[in-house]
């Protein structure tokens, strides 16, 4: 098994929606980006997918433009990028995404080997009552864990 290294997760897409199914896709990058990404350098708060077509894009995701790239690197540091998916999990994400409320939203990147991968899924928003009961469960957890640590 490969070893694999984070380089950013978007906590805010647990606390936003409902994580329903997970997904790997490979994602196109030029050189000056992964060298960006190996500094750490990546959001992915308002960052989102999109279906054209046959193709997956990932919109919104603020990748550094690398200091040191020279005249030859991007200067767009949330342009669009292709995520990468087998045909048939692209056409079954298709489906699923025409349901009502079903949106696709990235989790994380990270390396897998030398290759960059986008962890997505598939997810459906949370009303306001929902992000209220997490955020109690959450302060619930962190009082529990503090008693567990007194005792101790």
């Amino acid at each position: 098994m490969e070893k694999m290294k984070q380089i950013c997760y978007n906590k805010y897409a647990s606390y936003e929606y409902f994580i329903l199914e997970k997904y790997e896709a490979g994602i196109v990058l030029e050189g000056a980006e992964v060298k960006s990404l190996r500094a750490g350098s990546c959001n992915l708060k308002d960052s989102f997918c999109l279906l054209r077509g046959n193709e997956l894009i990932l919109k919104n995701a603020h990748i550094a433009v690398y200091d040191r790239a020279g005249a030859f690197s991007t200067k767009d540091s949330k342009r669009d990028r292709k995520l990468l998916m087998h045909k048939d999990e692209l056409h079954r994400l298709a489906g699923k995404i025409n349901e009502k409320g079903l949106t696709l939203v990235p989790l994380s990147l990270y390396f897998s080997g030398s290759l960059v991968k986008c962890e997505i899924a598939l997810c459906r928003g949370k009303q306001n009552y929902d992000k209220k009961r997490t955020i109690a469960e959450r302060d619930l957890k962190r009082k529990v864990e503090r008693l567990i640590n007194d005792i101790y």
